[in-house]
């Protein structure tokens, strides 16, 4: 005969095993299953009898173009002389000049460095201090620029503050923006 230990150490198992089968799923809840709605797609969708058509047009005819030359518009209330027809004459004239870029704008060109990581850091902390700084790759160096700017005496300035920050004395260059 089994003793009494024996059968209450069956007991316990046979109610732990029923408590960890039955009791997750009586707490759980009822379960709820998702069934994705699935469409099919059609091989060849049906046409309608009447299928849509466009109207080829013609192409627009381009040849007004604009001006070569700057226009300038004078308004008077008065009708132009000979006199008022030479000064708008020479008026397009300086204007066809300033056009010509003949005042150049500057640069400074900081330093050159092999290491085009330092060159990106250089210039990425330079712009964080308000500066208009670039990265140029040429010849195996990464130039690092600042500029272009108008203004030679700003830059001149700058030149002293970035040999401050950077320990460089920058070279100022003119700017060529057709021919880098």
């Amino acid at each position: 005969m089994a003793s009494k230990f024996q059968n209450r150490l069956i007991g316990t198992i046979i109610l732990v095993a029923i408590g960890v089968i039955v009791l997750p799923d009586v707490l759980d809840g009822q379960k709820t299953h998702y069934k994705e709605s699935v469409a099919s797609i059609p091989i060849k969708p049906a046409l309608d009898s009447a299928v849509e058509s466009f109207e080829v047009r013609e192409p627009i005819d381009d040849s007004v173009s604009l001006p070569e030359i700057p226009v300038e518009v004078v308004q008077k209330s008065q009708p132009l002389q000979a006199a008022d027809n030479a000064q708008l004459s020479v008026k397009k004239k300086d204007v066809l000049e300033k056009n010509e870029y003949l005042d150049s704008a500057w640069v400074i060109q900081l330093m050159a460095l092999k290491n085009t990581e330092n060159a990106k850091n250089v210039v990425k902390d330079l712009k964080k201090r308000g500066y208009q700084a670039h990265s140029k790759v040429e010849n195996g160096f990464t130039r690092v620029i600042i500029g272009p700017d108008v203004s030679k005496s700003k830059l001149e300035r700058q030149l002293v503050e970035l040999d401050k920050i950077t320990g460089s004395k920058g070279q100022l260059l003119k700017f060529k923006p057709l021919n880098p």
